[in-house]
């Protein structure tokens, strides 16, 4: 199941709207348990990860237990059921980690198992399998993505110079770490006045993993996003969604979509969008893994809706001093580090994060 859980993650940030599953097939041989076939979910969310298992397996499949990360899908989508796939294979045990939250599975999966006469065990790997399918199961559950906060602070508690300049907080170390996590989060969400100030790609730059990049999500409920910043240049080759108001420019919209911008429309009061609208709109259309990666206003609106379900705080030892812009707007940072149960702490580079999640 280890194993399974490892190879899921590999389809983290690009299966969506569809789960990242891992899964492998072994056989005893000799007495001895040997692997033949293993498995994720692919580009799209199509094949499953099952069905990927059962295709390296072939015949091998027969009477081999199946671990799997999520319990297999029963219903006709845009692909058979993996559990008819994993019936007809011969497979003669399944170890799943989890039940799938998805009202059109919901244990239907299992059931159908083990009337085939599958013997069935469900449970192993739990815990670990919930952060791995925790989008999935928190846009099954609450019709929203699971929202990551991650946040750059100075020793003194600052995300900017005063001014609302940008300064340079974390390393080169922090650079490649965040990276990684764009590529595993299905999209990454920030206000305009970051795209604004700081006119952001917010792509993954690592070598070789540019495809990996999430749909870019702008808050901007008037439209200000400029036709020659890095978003709206790079729309056609990395996906740009502009959340607006309903009042927002129909020019300035207009503009936007001749370059390749997609515009989004939320609820808006006062100025300022209703993200939780906001987030229920991206899960519609699929987004089930979000990283919020905009400035102090925008972690604030988060906070304060009780919408920040992790949390990754990279700490500088730098200090910025006190005309500086607090790191969230309006709140001191145990408003997030009090939230949320601290996982781990780790060095990167001179710098260190501080991994955080719901309770």
């Amino acid at each position: 199941m280890s194993l399974a859980l490892a190879l899921g993650r590999r389809g983290l940030g690009n299966t969506w709207p569809n789960p990242a599953v891992g899964a492998v097939i072994v056989r005893e041989e000799h007495g001895a348990p040997v692997i033949v076939g293993r498995g994720w979910t692919q580009p799209g969310g199509r094949p499953h990860a099952e069905v990927e298992a059962l295709r390296r397996a072939g015949a091998a499949a027969r009477g081999a237990t199946l671990y799997v990360t999520l319990e297999p899908c029963s219903h006709h989508g845009k692909t058979p059921p993996c559990a008819d796939a994993i019936i007809a294979a011969g497979i003669a045990r399944v170890v799943s980690a989890l039940e799938d939250p998805n009202p059109e599975v919901a244990g239907a999966g299992h059931a159908r198992l083990r009337a085939a006469g599958i013997a069935v065990e469900v449970g192993l790997g739990a815990a670990e399998a919930r952060r791995a399918h925790a989008g999935h199961i928190r846009r099954m559950r609450d019709g929203r993505p699971h929202v990551t906060l991650k946040l750059a602070v100075s020793a003194d508690g600052k995300a900017g110079a005063a001014g609302r300049r940008p300064a340079a907080i974390t390393g080169e170390a922090v650079r490649v770490r965040v990276h990684r996590m764009r590529a595993m989060n299905d999209a990454i969400l920030i206000g305009v006045g970051t795209a604004l100030t700081d006119d952001p790609a917010l792509t993954c730059r690592l070598p070789g993993m540019e495809r990996f990049s999430p749909v870019r999500v702008v808050l901007d409920a008037q439209l200000r996003l400029p036709l020659a910043g890095a978003l709206a240049k790079s729309a056609r080759a990395t996906p740009v969604w502009v959340v607006a108001a309903a009042d927002g420019s129909p020019d300035a919209a207009a503009a936007l979509q001749a370059e390749g911008v997609e515009i989004l429309h939320a609820p808006a009061l006062a100025g300022r969008l209703d993200v939780a609208a906001v987030l229920r709109l991206l899960a519609e259309r699929g987004i089930t893994r979000l990283m919020v990666e905009g400035g102090p206003t925008v972690a604030a609106s988060f906070l304060a809706a009780d919408l920040v379900d992790a949390a990754a705080l990279f700490r500088s030892p730098k200090t910025i001093g006190p005309d500086g812009v607090d790191a969230i707007e309006g709140m001191a940072l145990d408003a997030l580090t009090a939230r949320l149960a601290l996982l781990c702490r780790e060095p990167v580079g001179a710098d260190s994060v501080e991994f955080f999640a719901r309770a």
